[in-house]
């Protein structure tokens, strides 16, 4: 194993508290919206792309106005994360750092362009990943981001860690391990290896 890829919503942090803050404040303005977020519906959203967000959340409004809503929220959610972030698991930034002496790291999260900047610049990890990847900056599937960073980077032997059935789903379309973090939003199906928590990857890998 040469290398780390990771997911980023349920596997190293939980942002749903903050944005849960950033969305009502923004559906509030729009008539339409029948009533404000809770945080279990954003929780069934966590490791969906955008168009499968929106029809989630929002079944009952029409196409252009669901993604114009989910535009709107994306853009507020950055400027909370910016001032305030989200809630990092327990011992992840001790667990990058020993984990980055041994293997390089990357994040590859179904996001917008610029989520994961966020995620960088508020608890200051940058230093410990080379690379990351998501579909609002690609295009591309989760699976498919994956297989980017892999040829980008010259991986040849990488492992996946992430929560939610997409993941081992885009760990499988990839050709790589995944490794279930149980501690995440999501349910799986199947998986090459499981952790409780985030610190029992140094057992894991160290």
């Amino acid at each position: 194993m040469d290398s780390i890829i990771f997911d980023l919503d349920g596997t190293l942090w939980d942002p749903i508290d903050t944005l849960l803050k950033a969305w009502n404040s923004r559906i509030k303005e729009n008539e339409l919206i029948k009533a404000e977020l809770t945080r279990t519906d954003l929780e069934g959203t966590m490791g969906l792309q955008m168009d499968d967000m929106s029809k989630k959340l929002f079944p009952y409004l029409n196409e252009e106005v669901r993604l114009q809503v989910i535009k709107d929220c994306f853009q507020t959610e950055e400027e909370f994360l910016l001032k305030q972030g989200g809630n990092l698991y327990p011992h992840v930034e001790g667990v990058l750092q020993s984990l980055s002496k041994y293997y390089k790291l990357y994040i590859v999260s179904n996001c917008q362009d610029g989520y994961i900047e966020t995620f960088y610049e508020f608890h200051q990890l940058e230093k410990y990943f080379l690379d990351f990847e998501n579909p609002g900056r690609t295009g591309l599937s989760k699976g498919e981001n994956i297989d980017l960073i892999m040829k980008r980077n010259h991986l040849s032997n990488p492992v996946y860690v992430g929560d939610t059935e997409g993941d081992f789903n885009a760990a499988r379309f990839a050709g790589i391990p995944f490794i279930y973090a149980r501690y995440g939003f999501g349910q799986v199906s199947d998986y090459d290896d499981a952790i409780e928590k985030f610190d029992e990857l140094i057992d894991l890998f160290c």
